[in-house]
């Protein structure tokens, strides 16, 4: 049987942390009660800190494993990639208002401003910033709200599909 790196850590671990247990115990003992307590406090304390190393064993490995970083899915990134979405999203309802006049310019440029910094952003995934790029070009040209609308539902499947807990 071959055992990983984090497995020889582990052990390592538990090792150290068992033995600093058995001792702090047999001093605290030693201390409260002479030989005989400081026996039974130094083993009840290294018992203790091997079971626990011997329970928390599994979670440890896992945390090690390279192909946990692979296939888990990064929440801070699917919340910028629904933050991309709502700030091109508002940004597209000032560029095509349902009212005429509805959006002042200052609030339009304000709403752009939002929209490329959030998606701008260094945690955004590539797949989302290329289709948010995509829909920021089609915004910004003003002249086609379909073509934008066809954009801004690029995107929002784009980051759909990223998302893990599906």
């Amino acid at each position: 049987m071959t055992s990983t790196i984090a497995t020889r850590l582990h052990l390592m671990i538990s090792f150290v942390l068992v033995t600093c247990g058995a001792v702090g115990g047999a001093c605290f003992g030693l201390l409260l009660g002479g030989r005989s307590a400081a026996l039974v406090a130094g083993g009840a304390a290294g018992l203790g800190a091997g079971i626990g190393s011997f329970l928390s064993r599994r979670q440890v490995v896992e945390f090690f494993q390279p192909e946990r970083a692979v296939t888990q899915v990064d929440g801070y990134a699917e919340g910028i990639a629904d933050a991309v979405l709502v700030s091109i999203a508002t940004y597209q309802s000032a560029v095509f208002p349902l009212t005429p006049e509805g959006v002042t310019d200052a609030e339009r440029d304000a709403r752009r401003t939002v929209a490329y910094r959030v998606a701008a952003h260094d945690g955004l995934p590539l797949a989302v910033r290329v289709s948010a790029a995509a829909a920021l070009e089609a915004v910004d040209q003003g002249l086609d709200a379909e073509r934008a609308q066809a954009a801004m539902k690029a995107l929002s499947l784009t980051v759909y599909d990223h998302r893990g807990g599906r």
